[in-house]
């Protein structure tokens, strides 16, 4: 049993660390009803205009999805970034499998269309 005391510890001591880093600034805080400019929307220094719970073009969360896609697609390069001669066949083609698979739906975002801009 004395083999799990250090993992014990540590799952008992990160909550607490975490608990009393989230609640420290609590009895700090000023209350923020006291100041209506603080609760106003602040749209660049203007005054706001319209609702700001409006909708707007899905195409926005397209654009952010085709920005993020990369970040995995890196990561999952890592592992091949050996020497050819120290990776065998097996790891040859999956990484081809891999590319494969990326190039098929780079392919079929450019053919629907979802990078071009009106």
């Amino acid at each position: 049993m004395s083999e799990f005391a250090p993992i014990s510890i540590y799952l008992v001591i990160s909550p607490l660390v975490s608990l009393i880093l989230l609640g420290l600034p609590f009895p700090f805080a000023s209350n923020s009803s006291t100041y209506p400019e603080k609760l106003s929307a602040y749209e660049c220094g203007f005054d706001p205009f319209g609702d700001a719970r409006s909708r707007f073009d899905i195409r926005f969360y397209l654009v952010s999805i085709l920005f993020i896609i990369p970040d995995p697609e890196v990561t999952f390069s890592f592992p091949w970034a050996v020497p050819p001669n120290k990776i065998d066949l097996f790891g040859f083609w999956s990484m081809m499998a891999f590319l494969l698979i990326l190039t098929i739906g780079s392919f079929y975002e450019w053919k629907r269309g979802a990078s071009d801009r009106e």
